[in-house]
């Protein structure tokens, strides 16, 4: 029997690497019927037009659909796919440029920019899952690729929904040190460990034997040039710590680069606008080279594999953002966190793994509690929680700079934040 996946969110310009990936996989997941839903109807057809180009170059033999009818692509799914974005680009240059104001990281999955975006997210995910519980088939799947993924996942399981989280910076990680060694990218299992988009990698198992020493010291000028952090930040935590470990580490030269510097918002309005413009040729029925700078590297494979697995029950090992249950002994067992899990149709199930070192475990607790305070928050609307959470956030330096940013994230963000505003 054939497979149904919505996409929420299916305008969005990072669709065809999503389509490209489901199809490449046709023998272990027959989508009989993929949903675009989207309400921006001109950038939908858009982007719809260079899907079905796609699919039909690969001779598939499903069904295309593209709607603005929320219920007509949720009924009957088996598995929906979130990719939305609250407020537009419009709101991510909020999102990174208030903060600078305050002296403060401004980007848009972590800090106050994160938060903000938290804020208009969760309420409208949430709904989302509520109908596509009412709507969609026994047992679907809720794939979250939303940022800021951690907190949105976290409100979705609270909720009682059944889904996963989903990031590419694990995927991008494997997929370079498996060109690296020379070996097929599932040879290679990184030992991810972390919240979303605070996560280091603690081993790289080739074929089970950890070659992260050899790595660190052979290609340590390379992957600290690649992550944004000196070679020996890196050897002194042993670990490679993803690219937005650079806010926390790095927060002082980062506040100064973004002052200097446009918003990457308007670096992706600019690709977008480009992006768009190639979608809408007729004769374009491959995924254009430019797609690789709009961000998002690997997503294709990542959504795609985890659902492919869900719909198999491979029982391969993937890096996703679940229930933590007993993976790191460092965390409640209902905290979500990004860690690699053995997925099967009856979900994820995180591999246990040692406990954090001081330094890690100590900034992913108190990352994990804002965590917490900013999805009630977003499902509260009170403005006390908001101030909790801005205060327990790392990157927020101090009551002053929470009191002030809270006040101008809030009124910037006034019309997707009707919760705060009743």
């Amino acid at each position: 029997m054939g497979v149904k996946v919505a996409v929420v969110g299916g305008g969005s310009t990072y669709t065809p690497e999503l389509v490209d990936g489901l199809a490449s996989r046709a023998g272990r997941l027959p989508v009989d019927e993929l949903v675009l839903l989207d309400p921006a109807a001109e950038r939908l057809r858009i982007v719809a037009g260079l899907a079905g180009r796609m699919l039909a170059r690969r001779d598939w033999a499903g069904r295309l659909v593209a709607t603005g009818d929320r219920a007509a692509a949720l009924d009957g799914a088996d598995f929906v796919v979130v990719q939305l974005r609250v407020g537009g680009q419009a709101a991510r240059f909020l999102d990174e440029s208030i903060p600078a104001r305050f002296g403060c990281v401004g980007q848009e999955t972590t800090g106050p920019g994160g938060f903000a975006k938290a804020l208009r997210t969760v309420p409208v995910v949430l709904e989302i899952a509520e109908e596509a519980g009412r709507r969609s088939a026994p047992g679907a799947w809720i794939v979250d690729f939303t940022n800021p993924v951690g907190i949105v996942t976290q409100a979705l399981l609270d909720a009682g929904h059944r889904a996963l989280g989903l990031c590419n910076v694990a995927i991008g990680f494997q997929r370079r040190f498996a060109a690296r060694f020379g070996v097929a990218p599932e040879r290679v299992q990184l030992e991810h460990v972390g919240l979303n988009h605070l996560s280091w990698e603690r081993a790289v198992r080739v074929d089970g034997v950890d070659r992260l020493a050899e790595l660190l010291e052979g290609e340590g000028a390379a992957l600290a040039e690649e992550v944004g952090l000196p070679l020996e930040l890196l050897r002194t935590l042993g670990a490679l710590p993803s690219y937005y470990l650079r806010y926390y580490y790095a927060s002082r030269e980062v506040v100064a680069e973004q002052r200097a510097a446009p918003t990457r918002a308007e670096e992706v309005m600019a690709i977008e606008r480009e992006l768009l413009a190639l979608y809408a040729d007729p004769a374009l029925d491959v995924k254009p080279p430019l797609l690789e700078q709009r961000g998002g590297a690997f997503y294709s494979e990542a959504a795609a594999q985890l659902i492919a697995s869900l719909h198999d029950g491979a029982g391969d090992v993937q890096v996703v953002d679940v229930r933590n249950g007993d993976a790191l002994p460092d965390l409640p067992a209902a905290a979500v966190v990004e860690v690699p899990a053995r997925i099967d149709r009856d979900g994820a199930h995180p591999l246990p793994l040692a406990p954090l070192a001081p330094e890690m475990r100590g900034l992913v607790q108190v990352a994990k509690a804002y965590e917490d305070l900013a999805v009630a928050a977003a499902i509260s609307g009170d403005r006390r929680v908001a101030l909790r959470a801005l205060l327990a956030n790392p990157l927020v330096p101090g009551y002053a700079a929470a009191s002030d940013l809270l006040g101008a994230l809030l009124d910037a963000n006034r019309a997707h934040l009707p919760r705060f505003f009743a």
